[in-house]
């Protein structure tokens, strides 16, 4: 921004400079006619950020000032692109009268779109949220403060380690992300888009509390279930100051707070939710998720809490048990008429919104007209279904006939998009405004009158009555009747072939008219702001009616997807266990072209630990995976795809599947999968569900078994969870013999000339052989590649053989007293000993592995 004195730049641009101090750190959209300018640093930054024409105008200290502009009525696609990627724009609109100005018209900013703030229709993902997020920490304690200013949802939750806070702002997505000045946490959320850094005395705990007892009206937060000691009050005063620098506005919906807890939640950590892809695929896409094979809502706002809910899944059994009660009263009642109706009430939640903000457009009060008219017939689908749970739902679904009544009678049936130009209030609501109309839509009748009066007085068959914008209204007489024009006759215009006049008469008309339609768009405005004031006695009783026809719409699509997916009720039981029958990857199902074959899984205080092997492609990731989505549906209340289940409670879902490197952060493959592995191994719980896929794969084959051998042992000798353990490495297997609480199972494949078969079974036992060329081959690895593998193979498992042999035979020999219960890692330097240091590290691990095996027979 320049230096220059105001004294150096024409009023306009020292009137955009003033403007702009007030918003220094964001775009400024400065209104010239009809477009949005952009000047100096902002034209620059906008040129590039939306590919459109940098140009210049003016000059500033010798200098030409940069200059970029969108057209007004394209402003909001502009916008839209600018929010996405983070940005925050301030629209400074024309307040004064042209006309009356004197220098440069009056303007003001009139609203500040951000990120994490929007609420126009235009500017939002409809089946996304938009939250604006503020993070507070004292001394390794965060609290954190979360709004969706489309609905009112306010929320505050503490979390109390930087892998809490990482999990917590993977399931946010905030759009919008304030942190205070200073913030030593800077690296964990440097990543996310819409950073804004705000002053430190933002989140004092003090001025918060203050701040928000006077948002909700109350003496205490008590009444809310929130405690006033939570580190995220501060956060919550940021948040709230911010919404009201930015909205310059009352915030009506903004009706209440709510205490999010860890224990109130079945938690997992960030790279949990990546991995089990429950909205996203690691590739960032939305198909071929759990949410979109659930999503078959009726609603945007169904879709959005859908994905709450499986993004943070409870643990009140409770409300779980009444979730199942209702969708299994929808399945055998009503579920495709109450599709029906939610279908026709639409996004009603974020278009109250914009009536309480006093932004809402003509179609969103007819939108919201007809969805008020949807609501007693959907109660009474509801009351006629006869089952308790349902009538109790529709006694939370309001009905609001006054409010419904009075959009009826105000807005026309399909009102233009804006009110600019008038023609959204009905007629008949208001007698002025008809009078008014029919004033200036009598000019019709009076025009015609006029041309066949004009014609017989003057002769002139051609002559015409018209009007236009530029002109007004006008006698258009062609030139070649000219001479035949009445004295009292005044030109108007002169065209190339007709000349136009007018006429006292017509110019008291004109007068009159034009009077008449300003009139009347000032009276129609004035009207339509109105509707916004009848209706905010209702909005908060309608805010929280919108709040429970979103669940409906996801109990009934839980309802759906039950009938239309074969899907079971799981029980859910105070025993340690988790049991399913012909259990099934409910993604993998959708996208497959044959049958999923389905298998069972037992889970409980005998058995902890399942160590899994079998072929890469077999199906052990799967099998895995779907153990974990059958509990997450669980505790969110939807069934599961089995025959049967049994889940019993916990707390955390932990996976270990699948790594790549994280080049942002210089972490390589190992790193991520060691990171990972420590946050499990320090918080898992004997409630815990914990997947580990291949541990140990991204090192050297002896760091990587002791490492595998030692994770899965203080998984079943010290936290106990529920595991399921997948391996390549055979030598886990031996850990049944040491820990009753593991069970060996496997995925079993069949080999036929050189051909496999994965047959997707899970089986009692180790898995034989890995299939490693079998699987080498289906990928397309040349046969000259593979011929040079099975022929070293052969020599590495040969070399083993005969290297065991000679130990085994000679019972005198003291590695015969291997105790079993010793690692791999201690098994290798005793052999070494024997002077193996010759053999590769993959013979010496067949070695290991065959000696293993040959002890264990000898062994009483």
């Amino acid at each position: 921004m320049p230096k220059s004195a105001k004294s150096e730049h024409t009023p306009m641009i020292a009137q955009y400079l003033k403007i702009k101090a007030e918003h220094a750190d964001i775009l400024l959209f400065y209104r010239m006619g009809d477009f949005y300018e952009l000047f100096f640093d902002d034209a620059i930054r906008a040129a590039d950020l939306l590919n459109i024409s940098l140009t210049a105008r003016g000059k500033s200290g010798g200098d030409p000032i940069p200059m970029a502009g969108v057209p007004y009525h394209a402003a909001e696609n502009y916008l839209a692109r600018l929010v996405k990627m983070g940005e925050s724009v301030a629209i400074c609109e024309q307040i004064g009268d042209p006309a009356t100005s004197k220098g440069p018209v009056e303007r003001q900013v009139q609203r500040i779109v951000t990120p994490g703030t929007i609420s126009d229709e235009a500017l939002l993902e409809e089946k996304s949220e938009s939250l604006l997020v503020a993070v507070k920490q004292i001394k390794g304690h965060y609290g954190v403060a979360y709004i969706d200013i489309t609905n009112g949802r306010f929320v505050v939750e503490d979390c109390y380690s930087d892998e809490g806070l990482e999990a917590l702002l993977e399931r946010l997505q905030p759009a919008e992300l304030l942190y205070p000045e200073q913030a030593s946490f800077f690296p964990l959320i440097e990543r996310y888009k819409g950073l804004r850094r705000r002053p430190i005395w933002e989140f004092d705990e003090d001025t918060a509390l203050n701040k928000l007892k006077a948002q909700f009206a109350s003496q205490s937060l008590e009444g809310f279930g929130v405690d006033e000691n939570m580190v995220s009050i501060g956060a919550a005063g940021c948040i709230l100051q911010y919404v009201q620098d930015t909205q310059r506005t009352a915030l009506p919906h903004l009706r209440k707070i709510t205490q999010q807890r860890e224990n109130d939640a079945v938690l997992m950590d960030a790279a949990s939710q990546r991995n089990l892809e429950l909205t996203r695929t690691l590739s960032g896409k939305v198909e071929n998720t759990l949410f979109s094979v659930l999503d078959q809502t009726a609603t945007a706002m169904g879709s959005r809490l859908l994905q709450r809910w499986l993004h943070r899944p409870i643990t009140d059994t409770n409300e779980l048990k009444n979730r199942q009660s209702c969708v299994q009263s929808l399945l055998d009642t009503c579920y495709v008429e109450v599709h029906q109706h939610l279908k026709n009430i639409g996004d009603i939640e974020r278009i109250l919104a914009r009536v309480s903000l006093g932004t809402a457009r003509p179609r969103d009060f007819s939108r919201l007209r007809d969805a008020l008219l949807v609501l007693p017939d959907l109660k009474q689908t509801l009351i006629d279904s006869e089952q308790p749970c349902l009538i109790e739902l529709a006694n939370l679904v309001g009905q609001y006939d006054d409010a419904q009544y009075l959009l009826a009678q105000a807005i026309v049936d399909n009102p233009p998009v804006v009110l600019r130009d008038g023609g959204v209030i009905a007629p008949g609501f208001s007698e002025e405004l008809d009078e008014l109309r029919a004033l200036s839509q009598g000019a019709t009748d009076f025009l015609n009158e006029l041309e066949e009066r004009e014609k017989k007085r003057t002769g002139i068959p051609t002559l015409k009555v018209a009007y236009n914008k530029v002109h007004g209204f006008y006698i258009e007489v062609s030139r070649a009747h000219s001479d035949n024009v009445p004295a009292d006759y005044i030109r108007r215009q002169t065209l190339k072939n007709n000349e136009r006049f007018i006429i006292p008469e017509l110019k008291a008309h004109e007068d009159n008219v034009l009077t008449s339609q300003s009139r009347a768009l000032a009276l129609e405005k004035s009207l339509y702001q109105s509707l916004f004031a009848s209706l905010a006695p209702d909005l908060n009783q309608m805010l929280e009616s919108a709040s429970q026809l979103a669940r409906l719409d996801v109990l009934n699509t839980f309802a759906e997807r039950a009938d239309s997916l074969n899907l079971c009720c799981p029980e859910i039981v105070t025993k340690n266990k988790i049991e399913y029958s012909e259990g099934r990857h409910i993604v993998v199902e959708e996208v497959m072209q044959t049958p999923f074959i389905a298998n069972p899984l037992l889970i409980d205080d005998k058995v902890r630990m399942l160590m899994i092997t079998g072929p890469n492609m077999g199906g052990k990731s799967t099998y895995m995976r779907q153990t974990a989505l059958i509990v997450l549906l669980t505790y969110i209340g939807c069934f599961v795809p089995a025959s049967k289940a049994q889940i019993g409670p916990v707390d955390r879902i932990f996976t270990r599947i699948g790594a790549a490197d994280d080049l942002a952060s210089g972490r390589s493959t190992f790193m991520v999968e060691m990171t990972e592995t420590a946050n499990i191994l320090n918080n898992a719980s004997e409630k815990s569900l914990v997947l580990m896929d291949e541990i140990g794969r991204g090192t050297s084959t002896y760091d990587g078994l002791s490492l595998a051998w030692a994770c899965a042992q203080s998984l079943a000798s010290k936290l106990n969870s529920y595991t399921l353990f997948a391996t390549h490495y055979f030598e886990l297997t031996s850990l049944q013999d040491s820990f009753d609480t593991i069970q060996n199972v496997h995925l079993n494949a069949v080999e036929h000339d050189e051909q496999i078969r994965f047959m997707h079974q899970v089986q009692q036992g180790p898995a034989s052989k890995s299939y490693g060329l079998q699987v080498a081959k289906l990928a397309g690895v040349p046969k000259s590649v593979l011929s040079i593998a099975q022929a070293k193979l052969k020599q590495l498992e040969s070399s083993a053989n005969e290297t065991v042999a000679p130990s085994v035979n000679n019972k005198t020999d003291t590695q015969l007293s291997i105790p079993m219960d010793d690692t791999p890692h201690w098994l290798e330097q005793k052999l070494l000993q024997v002077q193996l240091d010759d053999l590769s590290p993959r013979e010496v691990q067949a070695l290991v592995y065959q000696w293993r095996k040959e002890v264990q027979k000898q062994t009483p």
